[in-house]
């Protein structure tokens, strides 16, 4: 029997049985997603205490460290003296209450340090990906429609040197002549000294100074995020032009693709409604994950802009052995990358009905 008009071609006895197969596709993805974060919690704990080093020198200093009763106490403040299984429980106990623990170098909590930290790398992040997602795809897609033309060797060759180029190499070279010779933008920190912060509701400066009503200030955050920006964008640019060409490439050869045309559909109607949707699937999945390491691996670039960020807050940590922000961070990264996944995921669901039956 047809269902009826607007109905659901799927079976009731089917849907009774399994669900709504979006309902059934975000909890399966969401149940993945705990397991995973919980085994980053692991990993990360496990790493983190294989270091073969004595935290309570580096964070005390070797004269210090010389003295067993300062050892002692720096144990027992901060856990190092219970045995691993109940040190992971604790801190699996103190996660669950957002407790990441106390820095031994900063003595702040680890939680209130991230806080800090988090929305200077999400604005600088955030920033170089919509850039680079909006100018990597528009050049894959002309890439792809002008296949083997000029057109096409030549972004080829752009984005070639943009995923080769080294990243701190990059930061150099523009720190240098962007603002050490021709003084264009400034190089370092997220204002100037002339400026303070606009009051704290985001985090992001330029968003923040918005919801002000400080023009002055917005205008500073801005022109501090180009040269950092521009550094992030010129890399993601190129993997993202690769990939999107790529993409459209495969999809252009589908019969969907030649039907629509022949059908007298206009050229630009079919680019947007059936070849740029059809590629959208495997871009989105790049896009994702690309969001996800510029949030974790712009350390070179804070260190050299001094923004003072995720990034920069994790060289730190490491270079100083501070064990719970060690660790903070890596469960930050690891959530921000499952969380990352989770909502492509989604994404995938909605935009293409047949993976929620998969």
């Amino acid at each position: 029997m047809a269902p009826a008009a607007g109905g659901s071609i799927i079976d009731p006895a089917v849907r009774r049985r399994y669900g709504h197969p979006l309902l059934r596709y975000i909890l399966i993805r969401l149940g993945l997603s705990i397991l995973l974060i919980w085994g980053v919690t692991l990993v990360t704990f496990i790493l983190s205490n294989l270091v073969p080093a004595n935290p309570a020198a580096a964070a005390l200093g070797e004269r210090a460290a010389a003295d067993p009763q300062v050892v002692a106490e720096f144990n027992r403040k901060y856990g190092f003296d219970k045995p691993l299984p109940v040190q992971y429980g604790r801190y699996l106990v103190r996660l669950l209450h957002l407790d990441l623990g106390t820095s031994t170098q900063t003595h702040n909590p680890v939680m209130t340090d991230l806080r800090t930290a988090f929305p200077a790398t999400a604005e600088l992040a955030l920033g170089a990906l919509i850039v680079s997602t909006v100018l990597g795809v528009l050049l894959g897609l002309v890439a792809a429609l002008r296949h083997r033309r000029i057109a096409d060797q030549v972004i080829r060759v752009i984005s070639l040197i943009g995923i080769s180029t080294p990243t701190f190499w990059l930061a150099l070279v523009i720190y240098f002549v962007f603002f050490y010779k021709l003084g264009w933008f400034p190089g370092s920190g997220r204002l100037s000294t002339d400026f303070s912060p606009p009051p704290d509701r985001t985090g992001f400066y330029t968003i923040d100074a918005l919801l002000a009503g400080q023009w002055q200030v917005f205008a500073n955050a801005v022109s501090h995020l180009v040269l950092p920006s521009s550094v992030l964008v010129l890399y993601t640019v190129g993997l993202l032009a690769r990939f999107s060409r790529t993409s459209v490439l495969d999809v252009l050869g589908n019969e969907y693709v030649v039907a629509a045309r022949a059908k007298g559909l206009p050229g630009r109607t079919v680019v947007l409604r059936y070849v740029l949707r059809g590629a959208l699937l495997p871009i989105l999945t790049v896009v994702g994950l690309t969001f996800g390491s510029l949030l974790s691996g712009a350390v070179l670039t804070e260190t050299i802009f001094a923004w003072n960020g995720i990034g920069q807050y994790a060289f730190k940590a490491s270079t100083t052995l501070d064990l719970q922000a060690i660790m903070g961070v890596g469960v930050l990264v690891g959530v921000t990358y499952i969380t990352i996944n989770f909502i492509v995921d989604l994404l995938y669901g909605v935009i293409d009905p047949r993976v929620r039956t998969r």
